[in-house]
């Protein structure tokens, strides 16, 4: 097996691509079974926000992970792969759990230490989990992810200042204004991004903000959280632009829900600046907004670089986050070390029957005829010296199985017992043609693996993989 991963985002790829391949939560469910349909792929999870849309997969050995990701993600959407090569990025193996941990951590987001995008992966994962296409590695995978994540928000001064996209956005209309005291303000929408950006406008001084929404109870119960906060219908936003200064908009519509020829008529009798921010994906104001006289538009590339001093302090906190990515990095690899103890201990006994049985079998033909109470006598002697033999270096291999040499035990186990190896000589049939199942940490992870058929010297595995 092998982990692959193919995204693209806001550092590879400018808004007007990122918006042709998102997956809305009501297409969600249908792509990720769809994806997980396709030939060679054995769990898959798609990550999908305004900055990035990002799929991940385990696969069949024999697959090309990020060629598979790459034409589902493309062909979802009716796009050629060719459009999207240029913005995709493609990781494998230990490369993907490091990405994944490092984007739970707030670490490779727009705004350093943002906190929405662990929420976001949370609720990337309850889909995937819903809709059947995760299973044991992703289920742990994430679930050290989001350790990763929280104990960066605990542990760290990454997240202590309020740098986000929503508080960047009123960062930028304060640089316009100079001053947001007094002004009037519209939000469109009332998801987690839109009370956010309502939470920043009221903490800066407006003097009425008003919350629009298709569903006019969300509008309503979002507006009653704000001091001076005002639900309207979603219908007559155009009317009201008369009378605020600044809009934010952050709704989940795949259309404008801000066209330039509605806005017309609204925009040119205005003696006073209107400010437009975009902070949606796919955008919701049309870019034509712009040509008109006063009407400033700013969509979420707008955002980048506009950040306050906040950013240097979360700068110097990310190499204690970076730590704490590289430690539950260990813990994942721990517990797939640990995971391979069950398989080869199972293996290990599994040998020793078989040579038993065979020993027995020929004892039995020398000793000529015994009874049955005698033959079950020298079984049951043999089972107990099988089973003390066995019992020490299993409780040994379960022991180190979790620890810092794990790998160097479990290798020079599989190499003394013969269990990387097709041999069929005498009393070795029930090795021969099996794989290893100590493989796995080594093929998702991306590590090099010995050959199945080529001895690997024991006092070298020290080296190779103790960290």
């Amino acid at each position: 097996m092998h982990l692959a991963l193919v995204g693209l985002s806001h550092k590879t790829a400018p808004v007007d691509i990122r918006e042709k391949v998102t997956f809305p939560a009501e297409v969600l469910s249908d792509a990720l079974s769809g994806l997980c349909a396709q030939e060679g792929i054995l769990e898959s999870l798609i990550v999908s926000t305004c900055n990035r849309t990002e799929f991940y997969a385990v696969t069949t050995d024999e697959t090309d992970g990020p060629a598979i990701l790459s034409d589902f993600m493309a062909s979802y959407h009716g796009l050629t792969t060719a459009e999207l090569q240029p913005f995709l990025y493609t990781s494998t193996g230990e490369d993907v759990v490091r990405h994944l941990f490092r984007v739970a951590a707030s670490l490779d987001s727009m705004v350093l230490g943002e906190a929405q995008i662990l929420g976001q992966l949370k609720d990337a994962y309850d889909a995937a989990f819903e809709a059947g296409t995760t299973s044991r590695i992703f289920n742990e995978m994430f679930r050290h992810s989001f350790t990763a994540g929280k104990r960066v928000r605990t542990e760290t001064a990454i997240a202590s200042a309020p740098v986000s996209i929503s508080y960047a956005a009123v960062e930028l209309a304060k640089q316009v204004f100079d001053d947001l005291k007094g002004r009037r303000a519209l939000v469109l929408g009332a998801g987690k991004m839109s009370e956010l950006t309502a939470t920043h406008l009221e903490a800066n001084g407006v003097s009425k903000l008003l919350v629009a929404n298709r569903t006019f109870e969300r509008a309503q119960t979002l507006a009653a959280q704000f001091e001076h906060g005002e639900a309207i219908p979603f219908e007559s936003r155009y009317e009201h632009l008369r009378d605020v200064d600044i809009v934010v908009s952050a709704t989940a519509a795949e259309d404008y829900v801000l066209e330039a020829s509605a806005l017309e008529p609204f925009a040119t009798r205005r003696r006073d600046p209107l400010f437009l921010i975009d902070i949606a994906v796919p955008r919701d104001i049309d870019p034509a907004c712009a040509e008109f006289r006063q009407v400033y538009v700013y969509d979420v590339d707008a955002l980048n670089g506009i950040v306050d001093a906040n950013l240097e302090q979360r700068q110097r906190e990310a190499k204690a986050a970076e730590a704490i990515v590289s430690a539950e990095m260990d813990n994942f690899e721990t517990w797939l070390e640990s995971m391979e103890v069950v398989p080869t201990i199972a293996e290990m006994r599994e040998q020793a029957d078989v040579i038993r049985e065979a020993e027995l079998e020929r004892a039995f033909k020398r000793l000529g005829n015994l009874s049955d109470e005698d033959r079950k006598v020298i079984e049951k002697l043999t089972e107990s010296i099988t089973n003390k033999m066995l019992h020490k270096p299993t409780t040994q291999l379960r022991r180190a199985g979790g620890g810092r040499r794990g790998v160097a035990v479990l290798e020079t186990t599989r190499y003394l017992y013969g269990l990387d190896h097709a041999g069929a000589s005498a009393g070795d049939e029930g090795a021969a043609g099996q794989e290893s199942g100590f493989r796995l940490i080594r093929s998702l992870l991306g590590r090099r693996a010995s050959s199945a058929t080529q001895q690997t010297d024991p006092l070298e595995l020290g080296d190779t993989y103790e960290r």
